[in-house]
Order: C-alpha cells, then structure tokens, then sequence
C-alpha cells in the first residue's frame, strides 16, 4: 500500500497548488490513498465545505485538521456529514466530528487518525492515552494505521513516534509548517517524519505576510497576521510505502515542489 500525504494547505495559493499538483503526484507516484492537512485552508485558518469537497474532488481520500479547525465557524454545518474529514481525536467527549476515519484499499483497510499535541498548545485530552485507547479498537480491523500528529514542539512529536514504533504503520507531523529533514523508519517498522512541511506561500512566514510577523517579533505588541495569496509556491508531502501483509512501513521519502526545485515526472 502507498500512502501520499500533502502538509498544511494554507489559503488559495496553498489550494491551487494542490488543484494543479495533486493529479501530477498521483500520476507519477500512483498512490492507494491521499491524505491532505486542510486546516490552514480557509484564508490560513480552519476549512469550509466548499473547500473540503474541492480538496475530494482534485483526488484527495481524507481531510485531516488541527488546532484551527473551528476557526471557520461554517464547519459546525458540514462536520458530521464530512465522512472523509478527521479532527483531533483527543478533542473532549462531545465535540462534533470523529477522529479516525476508514478508507477502503481493494481488500484492505487504512485507519487515518488525528491527533493534537499539548505542548505550548491547548490543553486537550492526552493524546498518548488518545492513542492508546483508539488502538484497541482499531487492530482489530486493520493493521494500517496512518497518524497525523498536529504538534508544536519537536520533542513530543518524536516521542510519539517511538511510543507508538511497531503499532502504527506512520507517524508524521504537521503544524510546524517547515518540513524537517528526518524521514526514516523506526526499528519496529513504523516511517516517521517529524514535520512534513506546508503547501501554499513560499515568500511568507509560515504562509503570513512578512511585514506584520517581523513587527510582532520586534515590538511585541498585537499585529493582525494575513494569508499570502499570490507570488511563489511551495507544495510540502511525503510518499510512504506499506508492506501489504504487515502493516508495517517500508519507505518514507519526503517531497518538496517550489520554483526552486520544480516539478518532474521522471525524478
């Protein structure tokens, strides 16, 4: 099984950049399954349904979200009726939504979850235990587990990584919006990646316009942060391979598609 995964898609930049890549990824790498971050989707803050069925429609199989899912108060109108859209699933009991979806995969299944963190983020439920609890259930009806974990620091994203080594097919992390250099798999077999990077604005900070970010660090007073939504992309994902009879992941390799290092399909 391949899995091809697209990092937080901020604003419309980062929303045209998948229109026009996504067929080309899936043509050349021939994924079974796509998943795409679309929290930053709605001008860099939460996802409409419009947006949602748009990411569906150029080839996407699952949304996943994070921190700013509910920034876009329009989704409390959609979320349940979303079966291809995962929020944190360490969210309080009661909130709207689920936090792992199925996908079909010929015969095969693929569990999709998402997860938050809790370090310098809100105080959730422990994703740990989260996770711990999902497992029981979700081993048994597959053994393919994808994990998409919507954290700030280093540190915890790792450390879910080795606490879930040899039980999850991946762990890869999203939010930090830079995509880091440390693709691998983990001895008991699960690929790790602690940030897969983001897709949209390639001449922001971390797809905000400059200028109001550089005032915030020199002054410290409250600056209004605003979506970059034209100039220079950038497309952040990851291809990983599954063994088809374990679970168990293969490969992982990291993708970045900007002017800077431009597309081929014969790479």
């Amino acid at each position: 099984m391949r899995l091809l995964f697209i990092g937080d898609v901020v604003g419309s930049l980062g929303r045209n950049t998948v229109s026009d890549y996504l067929p080309k990824l899936k043509k050349k790498y021939r994924p079974q399954v796509t998943i795409v971050n679309g929290e930053n989707a709605a001008s860099g803050r939460g996802i409409t349904e419009k947006i949602y069925k748009k990411f569906l429609q150029d080839g996407a199989d699952v949304i996943t979200l994070g921190n700013h899912a509910w920034d876009n108060r329009g989704i409390f109108e959609f979320i349940e009726d979303a079966k291809r859209m995962v929020r944190p699933a360490n969210f309080p009991t009661g909130v709207p939504g689920v936090g792992v979806v199925f996908v079909k995969v010929n015969q095969q299944e693929l569990a999709v979850v998402n997860l938050q963190g809790r370090s310098f983020m809100v105080d959730l439920d422990d994703p740990f235990r989260k996770i711990e609890e999902l497992l029981a259930q979700i081993q048994k009806r597959t053994p393919y587990i994808f994990v998409d974990f919507h954290a700030e620091t280093t540190s915890e994203k790792q450390a879910m990584g080795w606490f879930l080594d040899g039980r999850v097919s991946a762990v890869v992390g999203t939010h930090t919006h830079v995509q880091t250099n440390d693709a691998r798999i983990l001895p008991k077999g699960t690929a790790y990646l602690t940030d897969v990077g983001m897709t949209g604005p390639y001449d922001g900070i971390l797809g905000m316009k400059k200028e109001a970010v550089i005032e915030k660090f020199l002054t410290s007073l409250p600056q209004r942060f605003e979506v970059v939504e034209k100039g220079r992309f950038i497309l952040s994902a990851c291809v990983i391979d599954v063994d088809d009879k374990t679970g168990q992941a293969t490969r992982i390799f990291p993708i970045q598609i900007s002017e800077d290092r431009p597309f081929s399909e014969n790479d």
